[in-house]
C-alpha cells in the first residue's frame, strides 16, 4: 500500500490548491479553584500540580480538571498531591506528608504507577521512588504503552477522549518553540541512498547497528486518535525503544522485544505507509528511542501541522529540489508531506514551499519518484542536530 492511500486531515484540497489546514488559535480557557465547587479539593491539588510550568502544563481550565477527575480517585488523588512538580518521593516520605501509614500509602502509589501507570516509578525496596511526568510528552505515554490493542479498557478510552480535548485547546502554545529542538525527523532511506552527502547520524540502518536489543509498542498518538475516531489507518507498532532503555520497558510488558531484522522491516514498512522516524538519544551506552510519526496524529508534528508553531523539531540537513520541467503539478508530493509544507495548485500550476515547515523527510520525493521532478539536496552549511537530553527528561 503506497503513502497516498492513506489521508492526512491536516491536508485540505479547495479549488483545486492542495496544501495544509487553516492553523488552530490557543482556546484554552483559564480559571479557579472556586470555579468548581463540586471537586473534591485532593483532586484540585493534583490539577493544579500538573499545570505547573515546571511539567509544561495547562492552566486550571475545564478539560484539565474534568482528565484529573477521570485518572484519580479522591483516595488516589490524597496521596498524588504529596508528589510536586518533578520532584521524586519515596513511599515514606509521602505517607509522612500525608499524615497516612505507609502499609496505606504504598499500594495506591504502586497502582497509580503499575495499573494505571499515570506516575513513573524506579528503584527498589524502601528506596523505590514516584515521580510524575508532563502529561505531553510524558504521562501520556505511560498510560497508553502497550504491545496490544486487546489490553485497552473503556478507562483507556475515555482518558484518550479527555486528553484530546485537553491537547486540542492548544496550551501548549505557551511552551512549543521556546526552547532549543528536542528531535530531528530522518529522511526516508531511499530517498537519500546515493547522496554522498549524507552522514551516518542521517541514515537509520546505520543508527540501528548501534544496539543489539529492540523492543516495540503501539504509537499512543495513533491510539489516542483512532479511540477519537480520527485514525489515520497507518500502523501502530512503529514505536521502538533501543539498547538499555528497552530493557526496562520490555521487563514491564509495556514493549514487545524484537531482533534487530524485525525492528528494520518494521521501519521499511512504515516508511512505506508515509511514517518518518527520528530517533534519540543515540549513544549506545544510553540506550535510545525511535518513533515513526505521522502528521495527522503525532503531537510533535500537529505543534505544526495544526498550530504551525515551529521550533521542537530541528532544522533538516536535507531539503527538496523540484525540477520545474518535469513537474507536472499532480500534487501527489503536496499530498504525501507529513507537515503541509508544500502548496500546489493543480489548476493554475503553481508551486509554493515553505521551508519552516520541512522536516526534510523526504516523502514528497518518494512520491514523484515516477516523474522524478524532486530530488533532496543538503542544505548550505548545515551543523549537525546535537541532541538536548534535559529536554527529554
Amino acid at each position: 500500500m503506497s503513502a497516498n492511500t492513506y489521508t492526512n486531515r491536516m491536508i485540505k484540497i479547495d479549488g483545486g490548491i492542495i496544501g495544509p489546514q487553516t492553523p488552530k488559535l490557543k482556546n484554552v480557557k483559564a480559571k479557579i479553584r472556586a470555579d468548581y465547587p463540586g471537586v473534591p479539593a485532593a483532586i484540585l491539588d493534583v490539577a493544579e500540580v500538573y499545570s505547573s510550568p515546571k511539567l509544561a502544563g495547562p492552566p486550571l481550565c475545564d478539560e484539565l480538571v474534568a482528565l484529573m477527575v477521570h485518572v484519580f480517585s479522591e483516595e488516589e488523588a490524597t496521596v498524588a498531591r504529596h508528589i510536586g512538580p518533578k520532584a521524586s518521593e519515596t513511599a515514606d516520605a509521602v505517607a509522612a506528608a500525608a499524615h497516612r501509614p505507609i502499609e496505606e500509602v504504598r499500594p495506591i502509589l504502586e497502582r497509580l504507577a503499575n495499573e494505571k501507570r499515570i506516575l513513573l516509578s524506579y528503584g527498589m525496596g524502601d528506596q523505590k521512588k514516584y515521580t510524575n511526568l508532563p502529561l505531553s510528552a510524558g504521562s501520556f505515554e505511560m498510560v497508553l504503552m502497550r504491545p496490544s490493542m486487546d489490553t485497552i479498557t473503556d478507562w483507556h478510552r475515555r482518558f484518550c477522549e479527555l486528553f484530546a480535548a485537553l491537547w486540542e485547546t492548544g496550551y501548549g502554545l505557551d511552551y512549543w518553540g521556546k526552547g532549543r529542538p528536542v528531535v530531528k525527523y530522518l529522511p526516508v532511506g531511499q530517498a537519500i541512498e546515493h547522496q554522498p552527502m549524507a552522514l551516518p547520524t542521517d541514515q537509520l540502518e546505520a543508527l540501528f547497528d548501534r544496539y543489539d536489543i529492540f523492543g516495540v509498542t503501539l504509537c499512543q498518538c495513533r491510539i489516542v486518535e483512532e479511540l477519537v475516531g480520527r485514525g489515520c489507518g497507518r500502523e501502530k507498532e512503529a514505536c521502538m525503544a533501543l539498547g538499555v532503555s528497552a530493557l526496562p520497558l520490555i521487563q514491564s510488558g509495556r514493549f514487545r522485544r524484537i531482533e534487530k531484522q524485525e525492528a528494520w522491516e518494521i521501519k521499511k514498512k512504515a516508511e512505506a505507509e508515509g511514517l518518518v522516524s527520528w530517533i534519540t538519544v543515540r549513544d549506545p551506552e544510553l540506550g535510545g528511542s525511535c518513533c515513526s510519526c505521522c502528521g495527522c496524529c503525532c503531537h510533535m508534528m500537529r505543534t505544526i501541522t495544526e498550530f504551525n508553531m515551529p521550533g521542537m523539531i530541528a532544522p533538516p540537513h536535507f531539503i527538496p529540489h523540484v525540477d520545474f520541467d518535469k513537474c507536472t503539478y499532480c500534487g501527489k508530493c503536496a499530498l504525501a508531506c507529513p507537515m503541509g509544507a508544500l502548496v500546489v495548485d493543480i489548476q493554475n500550476n503553481r508551486f509554493q514551499y515553505d521551508s519552516k515547515r520541512c522536516i526534510g523527510c523526504a516523502q514528497c520525493a518518494v512520491a514523484c519518484s515516477k516523474i522524478k521532478a524532486i530530488d533532496m539536496v543538503p542544505v548550505p552549511n548545515y551543523e549537525p542536530f546535537k541532541q538536548d537530553r534535559k529536554a527529554l527528561l
